[in-house]
């Protein structure tokens, strides 16, 4: 059995799903301060009815790198930088602790400048003085040649409890994106660290042993072992998930605008011929561009806990949330007691919900039954500007799903999908506003942890060759080899084939084989000198792309 975990902004759900459907179901609080507690209380939920030695595997996603990132609850890093020719690293001055340091390397890995040892360690004594324990070492063109992040390592070793190297986040070579993806990754790793360290204790507790994933950012999951590196490719697993679960929950073939409607934000993203669209080069976090993939979302302040708030006349939805409804016990009227109110809503106490519009109607002279339409109304005109932004937004630019570019392609979502707890609820509205069908699938309003569950391990790799000076790399499996001069293209896809397969399979990742392995570039070109060919120089990018286990994807249905 596969148990999937989501760590949501106001739940927290988790599903347990066998090839034969889905054996459990659970919904509890998310506790903010305490999101391990959340966790265990969901799989306490779930193993009321399952036998823990039937877990299989553990998918989690988790709200707690987007979160400190949100809350700038980030951890002093840091950054030691060199640059090169053509760049001015100044200018990608990240965090409080930046030192950049005189050394470079040019596009072909040869050292140009040594790193000199006297500013290293003056910079390495700077950051110690400042109490500061994690941190990123980056030179430019670290991918084809690591000879001065490596050096910046050996000198912060006795000083680090963590350090993010650039060449091995990624192969590409992006140096701004680099070191801003070397950043994230220290400043969330601590508490990251915690919260794994945490979770895996508590499973174990539970009597669980099965192997523990977490969703990354462009929909696929990597291991357990593997994020306690690359943490900041946790952060939007919420969104991924949501977005893994209607590909597991629904048949999609065309253009369509999908809508997770939580407790507090409503997600958006855009399927393209009924692909998810993803950012190929990498998300910008704090307006700094990152080397991590994502699938493409965008998240606006409106759930069905939202406030409904009337000030001076003017009807107002969200973005706060002060709690749960008042049909819940909550502190104001929100969009759900709005449901409550006009009959398409039937949760906890009615009553309540009718007083509180009652309430809010009697300032503004409009019978309660009639504000509260007006309230989802707008809430919905709300969502719909919103994702109609966004596909305007990706007409202006190249389509990239998560399988391929999609040359010439303009967006014209023919269908909505809605998914989470007020789905149902909303779903007449929403066409209204739309002016378009509407599915709300089954199993709506545990679709994301559905998603989690079910979603397979992708992972990418940059393959770097020189046959003139006979050297392979793939940086972000710290792999270096000595090729001949004789090396191919094709060569150089039956390696990057080879070393990331036998990667996934050293990680017990189950289910592999070299089919699913899928090339995404393969260019080779001659180096000349002199009017002669002295060479080639050839990248290839090979991935496993993110999927659904096949197996379960008709049981969740």
């Amino acid at each position: 059995m596969l148990l999937g975990i989501d760590v949501g902004g106001t739940h927290t759900d988790a599903v347990m799903i066998a090839t034969n459907g889905i054996h459990a179901a659970a919904k509890v609080p998310t506790d903010h301060e305490d999101l391990l507690a959340s966790v265990n209380a969901a799989i306490g939920e779930i193993l009321r009815d399952v036998d823990p030695d039937a877990i299989r595997q553990i998918n989690l996603s988790t709200t707690l790198t987007t979160n400190a990132i949100i809350e700038e609850k980030l951890e002093p890093v840091g950054m030691l930088v060199t640059g090169g020719p053509g760049i001015a690293p100044g200018h990608y001055t990240i965090g409080r602790h930046f030192h950049l340091l005189r050394g470079a390397i040019d596009h072909r890995g040869t050292e140009q400048e040594p790193l000199p040892d006297a500013e290293l360690d003056a910079a390495v004594e700077a950051c110690r003085a400042a109490g500061v324990r994690v941190f990123g070492a980056v030179t430019k063109f670290s991918p084809r040649n690591p000879v001065q992040e490596e050096q910046i390592v050996r000198r912060l070793q006795p000083d680090a409890d963590f350090i993010s190297i650039g060449h091995t986040l990624s192969g590409r070579l992006n140096f701004p994106r680099r070191v801003a993806t070397a950043f994230y990754n220290s400043a969330v790793w601590r508490a990251y660290i915690d919260f794994i360290d945490a979770v895996e204790t508590g499973v174990r507790k539970h009597g669980i042993s099965a192997r523990m994933d977490i969703l990354k950012a462009d929909g696929g999951t990597m291991p357990a072992a593997v994020s306690r590196t690359v943490p900041v490719q946790s952060i939007l697993s919420g969104p991924a998930a949501s977005i893994m679960g209607i590909v597991a929950l629904c048949d999609i073939d065309e253009d369509a605008v999908i809508l997770d409607i939580g407790g507090t934000t409503t997600d958006i993203a855009v399927f393209a011929d009924g692909a998810p669209l993803v950012e190929p080069d990498g998300i910008a976090i704090g307006g700094h561009p990152t080397l991590v993939r994502a699938v493409i979302t965008r998240s606006i302040g409106i759930g069905g806990d939202s406030e409904v708030v009337v000030e001076n006349g003017d009807l107002r939805i969200g973005p706060r949330r002060r709690g749960p409804a008042l049909a819940c016990g909550g502190p104001v009227p929100t969009l759900i007691d709005a449901g409550n109110v006009t009959g398409t809503a039937q949760v906890g106490n009615p009553t309540a919900s009718a007083a509180g519009f009652r309430e809010l109607a009697a300032a503004t002279g409009i019978d309660p039954e009639e504000l509260a339409r007006r309230a989802i109304a707008r809430a919905m005109e709300q969502i719909r500007d919103a994702a109609h932004g966004l596909v305007t937004e990706l007409n202006a630019r190249p389509v990239y799903t998560i399988h391929e570019l999609l040359t010439g392609k303009t967006l014209s979502p023919r269908q909505v999908y809605v998914m989470g707890g007020p789905a149902a609820v909303l779903a007449e509205p929403l066409a209204q506003a739309f002016g378009l069908p509407v599915t709300v699938p089954a199993r709506h309003a545990v679709a994301n942890a559905i998603g989690a569950a079910l979603t397979r391990t992708t992972m990418e790799i940059e393959l770097l060759a020189d046959t003139e000076r006979k050297e392979l790399s793939i940086p972000n499996l710290d792999i270096r080899q000595k090729i001949s001069f004789q090396f191919t293209l094709a060569d150089a896809v039956a390696a990057g084939r080879e070393h990331l397969l036998a990667f996934l399979r050293r990680q017990q990742i189950e289910d592999i084989d070299d089919d699913m392995i899928q090339v995404v570039e393969a260019d080779s070109f001659n180096m000349i000198s002199n009017y002669f060919t002295v060479g080639r120089n050839i990248r290839v990018s090979c991935q496993l792309k993110p999927s659904i286990r096949a197996a379960y994807r008709e049981a969740v249905r």
